[in-house]
C-alpha cells in the first residue's frame, strides 16, 4: 500500500506538476471516507489559488459519433501544434449499470495517453450522477494547479449528464454524425439548445457530401432557438479525425468563443454563477449523505419504506416522519 501523503505534500507534488501525485490526490476526492474527504478538502482549499486560469470544454456526443477519436485528434492538436497542457476527464453516470465503459476511452486514445502534456483520468464506476459530478469538479480544481490549461470533460451516452457538465464548462460541443435519421441520433431539443457549437464528425470519403448537407440544416435549425445569455450564436462545423480536416477549426470556434465572452464580461460572470451552484450542489449531497447515515433514520426507514410502498402512509408524511428524527 503507497505511502499516505499529507496535505502540503499533495499540493506541493501537485503545483509541481506531478502526474503520480495529482492521480493520487483525485482518488483521493473520490473517495467517500471521511478521513479522506477532509484530508481532499485540505488539499482543494491549498491548490485553490492557482486554479481557475483553464479554458473548460465539455464534449458529448450521440453514440457511433467518434467521440473518442475525435477527442484525441483535437487533443493532439492542442499539445503538439498549439503547446498546451491537456486534461481529459470524464462523467459516467452509467457506469453502476454497465461496469463503466468509460474505461476503455485510455486504450482508445493510446497515443493522447502517452503524449507528456496530456492527461486522461475515466471516472469513477459505480457511482451516482451527484457523486461523479462532484468527484469530476474537483478533478477538475486539481488538474487546474497542475497546470493544464485546456480541460476537456466528456459526458458518456446522452441524457442527464449533459446538464451537469454544462453547469461546469465554459463551453459545449455537442458531436453529431451525417445521415443518421433524427431517432437514430437520440439527441434533444434541450441539448441542442445548450451547445455552443454544432461538429459533424467522420466528414471524410463517402461521408463528405452529406456532412456539408448536414452542416446546412444543423446551421438552418440552430437559427431557430433563442439567443443564449452569452449573446453567442451557435457555429456549425465539419471534422474528420481520419483525415485531420477541421478539427483545428472546431478549437479556433472555441477560442471566438472565449474572446467573444471575455470581451462582454460574460465567462466570469458564469465562472462566478457556477461557483454559487457547486456550492449550494455540495450542501445538498452533504446534507442527503448525513441524513441517511444518522443511525436513528437507519433503524426506522425500512419501515416507513414499507408503509410508503404499500399505500398506508403519504410519501409527505413519511418523509417528515424521518426528518423530524
Amino acid at each position: 500500500m503507497p505511502k499516505r501523503f499529507s496535505a502540503s505534500e499533495y499540493s506541493e507534488g501537485i503545483l509541481a506538476g506531478n502526474r503520480v501525485v495529482l492521480s493520487r490526490a483525485i482518488t483521493l476526492v473520490e473517495s467517500t471516507l471521511s478521513t479522506d474527504q477532509e484530508l481532499a478538502q485540505q488539499v482543494l482549499d491549498a491548490v485553490l489559488p492557482h486554479a481557475g486560469r483553464s479554458v473548460r470544454v465539455g464534449i458529448t456526443g450521440v453514440p457511433g459519433v467518434g467521440k473518442s477519436t475525435f477527442i484525441e485528434a483535437l487533443g493532439l492538436h492542442l499539445v503538439q501544434e498549439q503547446g498546451k497542457r491537456l486534461a481529459v476527464l470524464a462523467v459516467d453516470p452509467t457506469s453502476q449499470r454497465s461496469g463503466g465503459s468509460i474505461l476503455g476511452d485510455k486504450t482508445r486514445m493510446n497515443q493522447l495517453a502517452a503524449h507528456p502534456q496530456a492527461y486522461i483520468r475515466p471516472s469513477p464506476a459505480g457511482r451516482s450522477l451527484g457523486g461523479v459530478t462532484r468527484s469530476t469538479r474537483e478533478a477538475l480544481v486539481l488538474c487546474e494547479a497542475a497546470g493544464h490549461n485546456v480541460i476537456f470533460i466528456e459526458t458518456v451516452g446522452v441524457g442527464q449528464s449533459e446538464t451537469a457538465v454544462h453547469g461546469m464548462v465554459d463551453f459545449f460541443l455537442l458531436l453529431m454524425l451525417a445521415g443518421a435519421g433524427d431517432e437514430l441520433q437520440g439527441i434533444k431539443k434541450g441539448i441542442m439548445e445548450m451547445a455552443d457549437a454544432v461538429t459533424i464528425t467522420k466528414a471524410d470519403g463517402p461521408n463528405e457530401v452529406p456532412a456539408r448537407r448536414a452542416r446546412r440544416e444543423y446551421q438552418n435549425a440552430l437559427h431557430l432557438f433563442p439567443l443564449a445569455p452569452s449573446q453567442w450564436s451557435p457555429v456549425v462545423t465539419t471534422s474528420s479525425a481520419l483525415t485531420g480536416a477541421g478539427v483545428p477549426e472546431v478549437w479556433q470556434v472555441v477560442e471566438q468563443y472565449v474572446q467573444h465572452t471575455q470581451q462582454s464580461g460574460y465567462f466570469q460572470r458564469r465562472r462566478q454563477e457556477q461557483h454559487l451552484h457547486w456550492l449550494h450542489e455540495t450542501i445538498r449531497e452533504a446534507l442527503e449523505t448525513r441524513f441517511y447515515a444518522r443511525p436513528e433514520v437507519q433503524a426506522r426507514l425500512a419501515e416507513v419504506q414499507q408503509r410508503v410502498q404499500e399505500g398506508r402512509q403519504s410519501a409527505f408524511s413519511a418523509a417528515e416522519e424521518l426528518l423530524r428524527l
